[in-house]
């Protein structure tokens, strides 16, 4: 059974997630924290104002009923509201304000949580087992692996990058796992009641699977290479030539591509044509479920299948819609996995992730199914 949250654990995973954000950006500057890379992310002023400005939403002004600190700022870091190519643009805190913001804003989070009820029994679903801390936490976490997004932008060196470049590259994948073979029967799907999850993972509920084989290990950078070379497709995201060979050149940094790594940064249009041309298929997002304990190589890159994002049964929004609802649909296609930027707080065998699937800046890879003969999917 999944232990309650006691106030001193969540003031250490806040303190946790705030030394991260703070590790990430302490090499740059301002000018580079205001500096718009791409439409397709905030410049990284904007991702912390938003992380101070969702927390004081949540754990000051709904939990605490304290007034905001900067009156209507809020409706600038609205994550709906304000499309990413616009939010350079927008009238946000920048440079010693942005920084005082997030230490103030800390600050009345910690008292607020020394005067709240965050036990089991808290009628208040918000509260009950820290919900809404557990909720702010992962949000911190999961912005950090959108900044690093970002940060493989950068057309200087990142110094953290420079010092220990492994830090900065999905695992190796190691050997050649073969496949798992998963029987056809039923399988529960979703996260259980009682623990933290989104609102997305829930409710739990059973599935019926054909049988089907999943490769041990995700597709690696070798087999993407001769993929290429063999079709002429284009190289993954931030990939160049060197002479006969490769480098990637994220982070302002070239470096020779490991054929023993996780291809990432590859669409999942990409995803699907490597599959077609390798003789298997993308997973359903059930059925890496299903095989999610066997797998080998997980965290290295977030891996596409072939599900839309859709509600499962009985879905309930909770706290707020906008974080799954608006996005139910056959517009956006789901991840599973981690990626060596997804903090393992945040990584778990039920989470959902999503996204467009001509998107390549996310840190997404490929791992691929075969149907036993005889028995397509």
């Amino acid at each position: 059974m999944t232990s309650s949250p006691t106030r001193q654990s969540i003031a250490a995973l806040l303190a946790e997630a705030r030394e991260r954000t703070i590790a990430l950006i302490a090499p740059l500057g301002d000018e580079l924290l205001n500096k718009v890379y791409s439409e397709l992310l905030s410049p990284l002023a904007w991702d912390l104002g938003h992380i101070a400005n969702f927390e004081e939403l949540w754990l000051v002004q709904r939990v605490g009923g304290r007034a905001p600190l900067h009156g209507e700022l809020g409706r600038f870091y609205d994550a709906i509201e304000n499309p990413r190519k616009e939010r350079g643009e927008l009238p946000i805190l920048r440079d010693e304000e942005l920084r005082s913001y997030l230490d103030d804003v800390r600050a009345r989070t910690l008292e607020v949580l020394e005067t709240v009820d965050i036990g089991p029994d808290n009628p208040d679903p918000l509260l009950r087992e820290g919900f809404v801390y557990e909720m702010l936490v992962a949000h911190e976490l999961q912005h950090q692996e959108t900044m690093l997004q970002l940060l493989q932008m950068l057309d200087v060196p990142y110094r953290p990058a420079e010092a220990d470049p492994e830090r900065f590259a999905p695992v190796p994948v190691g050997h050649d796992g073969g496949a798992v073979l998963l029987e056809a029967r039923t399988y529960e799907i979703g996260a259980p009641d009682r623990g933290f999850a989104y609102d997305n993972e829930r409710a739990r509920h059973e599935v019926e699977l054909a049988a089907f084989e999943i490769d041990r290990t995700p597709v690696a950078n070798a087999a993407y290479i001769a993929y290429m070379e063999e079709t002429g497709a284009e190289p993954p995201m931030y990939w160049e030539r060197d002479g006969a060979g490769w480098v990637r050149t994220a982070m302002g940094i070239r470096v020779p591509v490991d054929p023993a790594r996780p291809v990432v940064h590859v669409s999942h249009q990409e995803a699907e044509a490597f599959a077609r041309w390798a003789g298997g298929r993308l997973p359903t997002e059930s059925e890496w479920e299903a095989a999610a304990e066997r797998l080998e190589g997980v965290g290295g890159a977030w891996e596409w299948t072939s599900s839309d994002f859709l509600a499962y049964p009985d879905f309930e929004a909770f706290p707020y819609k906008e974080y799954s609802e608006v996005f139910f649909g056959d517009a956006y296609k789901v991840l599973r996995g981690a990626s060596w930027a997804t903090h393992q707080h945040v990584a778990r065998r039920s989470f959902r992730n999503w996204d467009l699937p001509q998107r390549r800046q996310i840190f997404a890879g490929i791992r691929l199914v075969n149907d036993p003969e005889g028995n397509p999917s």
